[in-house]
């Protein structure tokens, strides 16, 4: 099996997983969230298991920081409420599976991608703020921004923000969360979901990047 074909399996994969996911999450309001978060936990720890020393370190900092994350974006400043206002177990494994795949897809994607995001985002994200339905989004794009032009991962982030808009829609659509109208503490106004909530996936992958290339670092100088 060539690399590319093992790519779009995984990626075909990790797309079923995450889309039954929240499905099932939603529809089943018993025993659905417990049986996705055990189902998309054993997923990620199967593939971390079988996965490169590197990749592995990838993996687990990202659902530490995804953790970390949700519990004080939604417990703390409350900009978004989950379905049993909660954070399902699932989430932070979920966040991993979308870095998988946005790695997948970086590696497959022409350069061009790279700009062509956030130029292309830029007249909506200042329509919705000129229109007053969306002020947080100039914050959110000028963090999108700053992650692209300081870190050598910018393609990464693009496709990421492109993936995570997606899923975004995609939960927020099915009743998974739902973004508050106001964000607290800084009353600027949002839709549901942001338009560009992708950079807060792009602050964590700049986290989860900047971890790997320190242990990366620390690895080579142990070796040394």
């Amino acid at each position: 099996m060539t690399t590319a074909h093992q790519d779009a399996t995984r990626a075909f994969n990790i797309c079923a997983i995450i889309v039954c996911g929240l499905a099932i999450d939603q529809v089943v309001p018993v025993w659905g969230q417990l049986s996705v978060s055990i189902g998309i936990s054993a997923v990620l720890l199967y593939w971390i298991y079988g996965a490169p020393r590197e990749q592995r370190v990838v993996l687990i900092a990202c659902v530490i920081y995804a953790t970390l994350g949700e519990c004080f974006l939604s417990l703390v400043w409350g900009m978004y409420d989950y379905r049993l206002n909660n954070v399902p177990v699932f989430v932070p494994p979920g966040h991993a599976l979308l870095l998988m795949l946005g790695l997948i897809i970086t590696n497959h994607v022409r350069d061009w991608v790279t700009w062509c995001v956030p130029v292309a985002s830029l007249p909506f994200i200042a329509l919705l703020a000129w229109m007053g339905v969306d002020t947080f989004g100039v914050l959110l794009y000028s963090v999108l921004v700053i992650c692209m032009v300081f870190n050598r991962s910018r393609k990464l982030y693009a496709v990421m923000f492109v993936l995570s808009l997606t899923l975004e829609i995609y939960g927020t659509w099915l009743g998974n969360w739902a973004w508050r109208a106001e964000v607290p503490w800084l009353g600027l106004t949002t839709t549901n979901p942001p338009i560009a909530a992708g950079a807060f996936y792009c602050m964590l992958d700049l986290l989860v990047m900047t971890t790997m290339r320190g242990w990366r670092r620390r690895w080579v100088t142990q070796l040394a």
